[in-house]
């Protein structure tokens, strides 16, 4: 961590406006990318973001700088966002995929290439929220899954099996995309 961040950090910690402004300033983006990742509207998205930057000022006076501020932060929002995903479950009714399968032609037609950001984003964000959450935690944050059991309150074999059958829907869901762009192509 540089200097200027630890200088700001501190005067954060002192109760310093200008410098929490300073400070919502320069890390609000990240974290808001990462509360889109792990939200089903921008809505909710803002809503987590919100919920963070409070626990991030509450317990601003609890930060080591012999850590890392973006993940200290990260951490934050991801936690937040899976209180805020329990809170929602609660409230609605999910249907689960119970298999997916995907033959060995669909595999080998499978290229990662063959896909932009934006199609893989629309693919993550079409699969069921838990199979979402545990892919999106393995995936791109990195938490192993006893991490990510701990984190959701569920088996480490459920983590693995949600992460399994996230990459088997995405696989069906990136060729059946395909195999439509072809027929319009």
């Amino acid at each position: 961590m540089n200097s200027e961040d630890v200088d700001l950090i501190e005067r954060c910690k002192k109760g310093h406006a200008q410098a929490e402004r300073e400070l919502y300033r320069r890390y609000s983006p990240m974290m808001f990318g990462v509360a889109i990742r792990y939200s089903n509207s921008r809505h909710d998205a803002e809503d987590i973001a919100q919920d963070a930057w409070v626990k991030v000022f509450r317990y601003l006076k609890s930060f080591s700088e012999n850590n890392s501020f973006e993940g200290w932060l990260r951490r934050i929002v991801v936690n937040t966002a899976i209180t805020h995903y329990r809170r929602q479950k609660k409230h609605t009714h999910h249907l689960d995929i119970d298999e997916v399968y995907a033959t060995p032609q669909d595999l080998e037609a499978f290229n990662e290439s063959d896909y932009n950001k934006e199609e893989i984003e629309k693919a993550i964000n079409a699969l069921p929220k838990g199979y979402a959450t545990v892919f999106k935690l393995y995936v791109i944050d990195g938490f192993k899954h006893k991490e990510i059991a701990e984190t959701l309150g569920v088996d480490v074999n459920t983590s693995k099996s949600q992460l399994s059958r996230a990459r088997k829907a995405l696989q069906v869901t990136l060729l059946n995309m395909a195999r439509i762009a072809k027929k319009k192509g």
